[in-house]
């Protein structure tokens, strides 16, 4: 019954009479380097602004329109935060989860039409925001902090308001995340719960 597992695993460790030691080491290494050529291209790739926010319906009509009102996209400064800087962790391991996640979640969102109307689309929106805070709680807001670090924050700069929040953040241990929801797209309508922490969008 399992007659070609034995065959092939024997052939697996059997030595080749047709191909030289050096030849099949050599074409390994080749397919090796072009493996990891494709796999980074597609990484790459599939983790531009171009992809995420333009490629799919969904993103295009419901998502893009809102980071291209937000700060995050057009500001005094200049520098845009892309939807890798805040959804793609620059580690491997937490890109290649996050990566996975997406698979499983948004790529089935968009071929089985979970999504793609407006209305559909505001259907799910609490629960997909949810589940970005929960994982940006869970990591500190790492993304977050990939630009903003408040170790280099100017206090003194800030208005009284933000001065205060950030400091009393640091003392709490709370993340960037508990407060500031709704940066880049619209914050979805959820009932105010007790102790919640103030929300400052932008």
């Amino acid at each position: 019954m399992f007659g070609w597992l034995k065959r092939l695993w024997r052939g697996l460790w059997t030595p080749s009479t047709r191909w030289a030691l050096g030849t099949l080491l050599g074409g390994g290494f080749v397919a090796g380097i072009a493996f990891v050529a494709v796999f980074n291209t597609s990484l790459h790739l599939t983790g531009t602004d171009q992809f995420c926010a333009y490629a799919c319906h969904s993103q295009r009509t419901h998502v893009a329109p809102e980071w291209e009102a937000s700060s995050h996209y057009t500001n005094r400064s200049g520098v845009r935060a892309g939807c890798a800087d805040c959804h793609l962790a620059k580690d491997f391991i937490p890109k290649m989860q996050r990566k996975i996640r997406a698979a499983w979640t948004d790529v089935p969102g968009e071929i089985f039409g979970w999504i793609d109307t407006p209305e559909k689309f505001e259907a799910r929106r609490l629960e997909m925001a949810e589940v970005v805070w929960a994982e940006m709680k869970a990591n500190d807001s790492r993304e977050c902090r990939s630009c903003h670090n408040r170790a280099y924050m100017d206090f003194a700069a800030q208005s009284s308001r933000a001065r205060e929040s950030h400091e009393d953040a640091a003392k709490s241990g709370e993340t960037c995340i508990d407060c500031h929801k709704g940066i880049a797209h619209r914050k979805p309508d959820m009932p105010a719960e007790e102790g919640e922490s103030e929300d400052f969008s932008l």
